[in-house]
């Protein structure tokens, strides 16, 4: 079986092919540079991007899987949640191909692109729990089967990398700024500053991040008593310790709700085996390691994509929709793409709900 997927929900073009033998046969990908000068996606510039090289990408893609167009099974696109102007582009392009090949069409959440993703390179089987964790998403799921998910937490407010994000930008670090922190982190120290663990003590396992994030705002603000804030003037020392403490805090917040969860998925689903985590964020090798600990005190096995499957891509995106397709589903071309749809909704299964069983 193989799989063409196409990723255009924020601002990365992808393409890639997949086969049921888990190989990625090609793959190509364009990080959009537009947005660096505005600290953040613009979606009106992205989708332009997108709607400019989505055929390119598509025929680079193809070029190098070696394969013809007749040669798919199927054509997968992100399909929701996301910037609805790329999310369009994708989608509309997929469909084109869908039609012109008389191949059946899959849409895929792009967050269970995120979610399926470990399962490319690890052998992780169902169930298993997930923390999913990216600049614009931060869930602990249950992955019970494709489709079929379990929330047992999610953020209240701002997600784990959008904090990140904004973090930097407060201390002129640059867009994106995860792996500006990460870097600052490394040289800082993570005890030098005292930041607040948001809904630590709630027994649920939800997250909150925007007292961090202000609390954060209010340290950096410190260092301009007059208003002015220049990001010159903050030591470089400072910049790195508070880095370092904002990454050690948040870690903290995501271990923390996650080994409750842990807790959880235990009692109910004593037959699974993994701890995975997946999206932009998972990237980060501090959270990586900080995981890898727990899962070991727990008794389960860790698993995460490679790094540069982390942040979006067309792989995830191919793999969701081969495990789609394969399990039996796929979707009509009316199918409308969603700029909100949360993953722990239950599958698609009529025409005029979005979807078909194949």
């Amino acid at each position: 079986m193989i799989v063409l997927g196409i990723e255009s929900s924020c601002d990365e073009t992808a393409a890639a092919i997949v086969n049921d033998r888990r190989e990625i046969l090609g793959q190509a990908l364009l990080s959009q540079e537009e947005h660096k000068a505005y600290g953040g996606v613009v979606p009106e510039i992205a989708a332009r991007a997108h709607l400019e090289h989505i055929d390119e990408i598509i025929g680079l893609c193809v070029k190098r899987a070696g394969i013809k167009l007749e040669e798919l099974d199927a054509v997968a696109a992100a399909a929701g949640p996301g910037l609805i102007g790329g999310v369009v582009v994708g989608v509309m392009a997929a469909k084109a191909l869908s039609l012109a090949l008389n191949k059946p069409f899959v849409a895929v959440n792009h967050l269970e692109g995120h979610a399926l993703c470990a399962r490319v390179s690890n052998d992780v089987e169902y169930p298993y729990l997930l923390l999913l964790v990216s600049g614009g998403h931060c869930q602990i799921l249950v992955v019970k089967n494709v489709g079929s998910y379990e929330r047992l937490g999610t953020t209240i407010d701002d997600a784990a990398g959008e904090a990140f994000d904004k973090v930097a930008k407060m201390l002129g670090l640059g867009y994106p700024g995860g792996p500006m922190i990460e870097k600052s982190a490394a040289v800082g120290d993570e005890t030098r500053f005292s930041l607040p663990r948001p809904l630590i003590g709630s027994d649920d396992c939800n997250l909150s991040f925007s007292g961090l994030k202000t609390a954060v705002r209010k340290l950096v603000e410190s260092y301009a008593p007059d208003g002015n804030l220049n990001h010159a003037a903050i030591p470089g020392k400072d910049v790195a310790d508070i880095c370092a403490c904002f990454q050690y805090a948040a870690t903290d917040c995501l271990v923390r709700k996650l080994k409750k969860a842990v807790g959880i998925f235990k009692r109910k689903y004593p037959q699974g085996r993994h701890l995975v985590v997946s999206g932009g964020v998972a990237a980060n090798t501090y959270l990586r390691s900080k995981l890898q600990s727990l899962a070991e005190g727990e008794g389960l096995e860790f698993a995460a994509p490679p790094i540069r499957f982390c942040t979006d891509n067309g792989v995830m995106i191919a793999w969701a929709g081969l495990e789609r397709f394969r399990a039996g589903f796929s979707d009509s071309l009316d199918f409308k793409p969603r700029p909100r749809w949360p993953l722990d909704e239950n599958a698609p299964k009529a025409a005029g709900a979005g979807g078909v069983k194949a």
